[in-house]
């Protein structure tokens, strides 16, 4: 291989790290998330929510008209749910759920995160026999009080109940002290068909992030698929093959619905700033689970249901996996999430140390022939194939492979992407201190310390690190710890600090390296 093609491959490697930073920073918008801090009025039914040249779901169906009856009392009923994980707040209109508060997550102003929108008009757990959600507006009979559970009592439901004419619902909802599922069974008579909706926003806070999506989800069998609020402001029908869940989430946060008997349908849809998800059901009981928390993968695995899918880690997730639970297992010793990246860096590094060594060797030997290498393109420039010919014995005499230097940065970059992808998305980071003025490590550093300080080791590493020789390409790289620094100086103090450590380690194994190198040249040369 010629030095350009070396060139070249380097410059692949290096452009395959800008691509990545550079289009999380500069081109994945963050997803503009309002909640309005007074309720808003309330407005009239929506029209018919199919897509252009597809009939109304319930189309051709005798649908009996759904009216308040008097002998339900017209006053709304709060009823209150506390556990150790939540305040949930379920009202008597609608039979659906108003407040939902987690008790173990704060915001940045240190209130308790709220994952309902105040004042929806749609809001979670809404019935409807059409898209109206016109169940979510009449009064329900309500069976049970307020709940407290714990472990002495843990678990307690509630149940609803609301007739009018040959229409008739029964609500029953089943919370559990010890998670943030609520198991729902809706036995309807009178209807067809009904829709239930996981509401307004239900599950997003604001939370955003880099590369991180916000709005509905779906997971069918193995496919997990995303969609852009604004890009379903049309409402999207879909049908329920191998249905695993739907849901609404944001970088850290969730609601989902799991179903539990027969689905007819899913619909998906926005409404001004809110993003909405339903279930379609057929008249009768049907059963299916809420479940509204933080994405914390070791409390929704052992539910079953797959919800340890909401959390996405992308293309190399089956890296990522294993390195998640690697970085749980030390931090469990440690206590530190900051201590622990840097573990989790120098363990990950072990593997590699032999393949980096001999990349770093071969780049240095790279670097020692390369006036033989000019002297031997300026001689055959006439005659590529000859030049090919004496480049390749050149190689072959002082034991050097082009792609010496390459290969290991390659097989590195997966492992790379993964580890990336890790201290992105986990909720395990958020407001997790460090040290002194590192107090989360999922924020930005708030003095760009730890930026600089990157971008100094990465200038250290790169006047360490043997080049081709070629002045042109040498001010190129040159410009690169100031490219990274600027770009790292928004990125999560975790990712930065992962980054420091790595420039760190390829620091003090390029030394020792090039310490090696020259001992074996001067033993050659005497």
């Amino acid at each position: 291989m010629e030095d350009k093609d070396l060139q070249r491959a380097l410059a692949a490697i290096v452009v395959s790290f800008i691509i990545l930073i550079g289009y999380q920073y500069f081109f994945v918008k963050k997803q503009p998330v309002k909640t309005p801090e007074m309720p808003r009025q309330e407005q009239a039914v929506e029209p018919g929510d199919r897509n252009v040249g597809e009939p109304e779901p319930d189309a051709g169906r005798s649908v009996a008209p759904v009216s308040p009856p008097t002998v339900l009392p017209a006053v709304e009923k709060i009823v209150t749910v506390e556990t150790p994980l939540y305040i949930a707040e379920v009202s008597s209109r609608g039979a659906a759920v108003r407040k939902w508060q987690l008790r173990k997550y704060h915001d940045l102003r240190g209130l308790p995160v709220v994952l309902t929108r105040p004042g929806a008009d749609i809001p979670p757990l809404a019935i409807g026999a059409g898209s109206g959600y016109d169940l979510s507006r009449v009064y329900f009979e309500t069976e049970g009080g307020d709940l407290k559970l714990d472990d002495a009592r843990p678990e307690g439901s509630l149940t609803f109940v609301y007739r009018a004419g040959e229409v008739s619902v029964r609500r029953t909802l089943t919370f559990h002290a010890d998670t943030y599922r609520v198991d729902v069974s809706d036995t309807v008579q009178g209807l067809g068909t009904f829709w239930v909706t996981l509401g307004e926003n239900f599950g997003i806070t604001g939370a955003a992030g880099y590369g991180s999506h916000i709005g509905p989800v779906t997971l069918m069998g193995t496919d997990r698929k995303e969609y852009k609020p604004e890009k379903v402001r049309t409402p999207l029908f879909l049908t329920p093959r191998d249905l695993k869940w739907v849901a609404l989430e944001d970088k850290y946060f969730f609601s989902s619905l799991v179903p539990g008997s027969e689905v007819l349908g899913i619909k998906v849809w926005s409404v001004e700033d809110s993003s909405l998800v339903a279930y379609k059901f057929p008249a009768g009981e049907s059963r299916y689970v809420m479940y509204a928390g933080p994405k914390v993968i070791d409390e929704l695995r052992p539910l079953g249901y797959g919800l340890e899918h909401i959390v996405d880690f992308g293309f190399w997730s089956f890296i990522a996996r294993p390195i998640f639970w690697l970085l749980k297992f030390i931090n469990k010793y440690i206590g530190n999430y900051g201590w622990s990246i840097i573990i989790l860096t120098i363990v990950l590094r072990i593997p590699f140390i032999p393949l980096l060594n001999k990349g770093q060797k071969s780049m240095k030997k790279m670097q020692a022939i390369q006036p033989k290498m000019a002297e031997i393109k300026e001689k055959y420039k006439k005659d590529p194939q000859k030049m090919q010919k004496e480049m390749m014995e050149l190689y072959r005499k002082y034991k050097v492979n082009p792609m010496g230097g390459c290969l290991p940065m390659l097989i590195q970059i997966p492992v790379f992407f993964a580890l990336y992808k890790v201290l992105l998305v986990a909720i395990e980071m958020r407001q997790a201190p460090f040290m002194l003025w590192i107090k989360d490590l999922s924020a930005k550093d708030p003095y760009y310390v730890l930026p600089i300080v990157m971008g100094i080791t990465m200038f250290i590493q790169q006047k360490m690190t043997p080049t081709s020789g070629d002045p042109k390409q040498a001010k190129i790289m040159m410009f690169m710890p100031v490219i990274f620094t600027f770009m790292f100086l928004n990125f999560s103090s975790g990712l930065v600090l992962y980054w420091l450590m790595s420039n760190v380690l390829s620091i003090i194994q390029q030394f020792f390296v090039n310490r090696k190198v020259a001992a074996e040249e001067a033993g050659t040369a005497s």
